[in-house]
């Protein structure tokens, strides 16, 4: 690999700068990606660049579509499973694209570059038995089991993510019509009508529970302020739908430990997880004979290719069932 001059790469690696940096800017402000998703951008880019500067380079136009292939070759010594590897390997692509587009290399190296691939996993879903069991382990009138009852029936009632879950305000609340506002990955917003169960647990939630909660804030709290990232002005007009015990904002993790509890009431610890409830929720919808588009809008996913997976899963479960009920399956 040639060295050009030092204009390019940052002289300091994993400190993202120069082109790196404005590419990650562009990502915050042009394309609306979360926190967590930009913080993993600069990981990956971090680690490419780590490499690039072993490779003794100093100028991305001297990267080749070989440098390329044999940096991804190499991520497979790294012990890191073929997801990661691959979502690296996009990064890099998108980073050499986002260079050529703007004019600071004359190619763009990544074109025919392909990040790894192994065969596609199915998403586990639970049973509508299943969750069932696990939203009956909630019992109680406490602000607490208030909370982790209203938060568990609306992942279930909406396919929210989680972080569309913690991130709610109560202006994005209409339960009177039965609907949520959620904003998903680049901000963008959907609404998604909420089941009578997801309704009245939320009406308790917020009129028996919350305020206990919301009681509890210290004053001058930036707990209400910790809003959804890159929206400032809403953060400071709507108060969080979900508070933890200090009257803040609840946070992912803490989210994360409700299911957790939850499911070790109902013995499905080993199968609950926050997106659990997304998969089992597009699965039932699919299984019930809702159509995949709108399945796709009301998971806010931007092409119908990411929803089509749940109909393999649907398909695998209609396999399963013929395998053991026809007659002459076997």
């Amino acid at each position: 690999m040639a060295r050009r001059g030092a204009e390019l790469l940052p002289e300091a690696v994993p400190g993202l700068s120069g082109p790196a940096a404005d590419y990650l800017a562009h990502l915050e402000l042009e394309r609306g990606l979360s926190r967590n998703t930009l913080d993993a951008y600069a990981r990956d880019l971090g680690r490419y660049l780590t490499w690039l500067t072993a490779q003794d380079a100093r100028d991305y136009t001297a990267v080749t579509p070989e440098d390329l292939r044999t940096f991804v070759a190499g991520l497979a010594d790294t012990g890191l499973a073929v997801r990661s590897r691959s979502r690296i390997t996009v990064a890099v692509r998108r980073l050499h694209a986002f260079l050529h587009a703007e004019g600071l290399t004359g190619t763009d190296p990544g074109v025919d570059v392909r990040p790894p691939s192994a065969t596609e996993r199915l998403p586990k879903a639970l049973s509508i038995a299943e969750v069932e069991s696990l939203l009956a382990t909630v019992v109680g009138d406490s602000a607490a089991e208030l909370r982790s009852r209203a938060l568990l029936e609306l992942l279930y009632a909406t396919g929210a993510r989680i972080s569309e879950t913690v991130g709610l305000d109560i202006d994005d609340l209409d339960l009177e019509h039965r609907i949520v506002r959620l904003y998903g990955k680049g901000s963008k917003e959907r609404l998604v009508p909420l089941g009578a169960h997801a309704a009245r647990a939320l009406d308790a939630w917020l009129v028996r529970g919350r305020p206990q909660m919301s009681a509890a804030r210290a004053a001058g709290s930036e707990g209400a302020a910790r809003g959804r990232s890159g929206d400032p002005e809403r953060r400071q007009r709507a108060g969080a739908v979900f508070l933890n015990q200090r009257g803040g904002r609840l946070s992912r993790q803490s989210a994360w430990q409700t299911i957790r509890t939850a499911a070790e009431r109902a013995g499905l610890a080993a199968h609950a997880s926050p997106h659990t409830f997304r998969h089992s929720f597009a699965t039932h919808l699919l299984e019930g004979g809702a159509d995949i588009r709108v399945v796709q809008e009301l998971l806010g996913h931007s092409s119908v290719t990411t929803t089509q997976i749940y109909t393999r899963v649907t398909s695998e479960t209609l396999r399963e069932v013929y395998a053991t009920s026809h007659p002459r399956a076997r």
